[in-house]
């Protein structure tokens, strides 16, 4: 049988370690005590209705749920080394919530935590807001559906990824990252997608300066620009864009459609640039 844990508080170090087959429901982790580690070591677990605001709670978990609960500011680095988790409609605040974790399944949270994520394996997430700086960092198989992201330096060097019907405002966004695809979404920020790989945006719509230069393999299908001046620099790039680009500067390879476009500028290249750039509309 399961155990059940209801309306307990706990501020002691590894209050409830090593808990295994259990409940733990409208429980609180907080006090003067200050205690790390509250559930370090679960397995099999379910957490619902509850709040954390001590560091560390959840490190090297295994089959565990979180429901309905709350980890604030104050819980730092909140799972570390985790196994196939589910974490349903919570809030993650407090930095570094999310580190070398597999199989992580994310739905209806509030994420507000620089540097989540990283070096993760499998992760799932759906309609959640985030907050965050450096997300994502070297993590691997990842699937964002309706996600709505404010930050900088996301997804760098992160392979595999899907992305769908989102909308993020993020600078220096997909630095060297590779094979990622982006559909029906919005991405807003400078310098987008710099030395990717593999990269390809569906039905996109793309704000910024200076975006998706250095780029290898890098595909759009049907997408549009808002504010992108120099674009495509040293890229090798097949692309569609509907509407009006500011300017195209030197695509090492390719070929470029375009609606329009203010300027085409070849020269004052360091590699040769034989990419073409067709404009329907002079």
């Amino acid at each position: 049988m399961k155990k059940i844990l209801h309306n307990e508080a706990h501020d002691e170090e590894r209050a409830m370690y090593n808990l295994c087959d259990a409940e733990v429901i409208n429980c609180t982790f907080a006090g003067p005590a200050d205690g790390e580690s509250a559930l370090k070591e679960c397995r099999n677990i379910k957490v619902k209705d509850s709040s954390f605001s001590l560091r560390y709670p959840l490190w090297h978990a295994e089959n565990y749920i979180i429901e309905n609960s709350t980890m604030d500011g104050l819980t730092r680095a909140a799972l570390w080394y985790c196994r196939n988790g589910e974490i349903k409609n919570s809030s993650l605040h407090g930095i570094k919530a999310l580190r070398e974790c597999d199989d992580s399944r994310i739905y209806g949270c509030e994420v507000i935590s620089p540097e989540f994520g990283w070096r993760c394996r499998k992760v799932t997430f759906d309609d959640c807001n985030i907050d965050s700086e450096y997300f994502m960092f070297e993590s691997k198989d990842l699937s964002l559906n309706k996600v709505k992201m404010k930050g900088k330096y996301s997804f760098q060097y992160v392979e595999n990824a899907v992305i769908c019907d989102s909308d993020f405002d993020t600078k220096d966004a997909f630095w060297h990252s590779k094979n990622v695809t982006v559909k029906n979404s919005v991405l807003k920020g400078e310098y987008l997608a710099w030395y990717s790989e593999g990269l390809t945006l569906i039905n996109c719509l793309i704000i910024g300066t200076q975006p998706l230069c250095y780029c290898k393999n890098l595909t759009l299908i049907n997408c549009r620009t808002e504010g992108c001046d120099l674009a495509f620099e040293y890229s090798d790039v097949n692309a569609t864009i509907e509407g009006n680009v500011v300017s195209i500067k030197n695509p090492k390879s390719g070929l470029i459609t375009v609606d329009s476009v203010g300027e085409i500028i070849k020269g004052d290249n360091v590699v040769p640039c034989q990419g073409e750039v067709i404009v329907k509309h002079n």
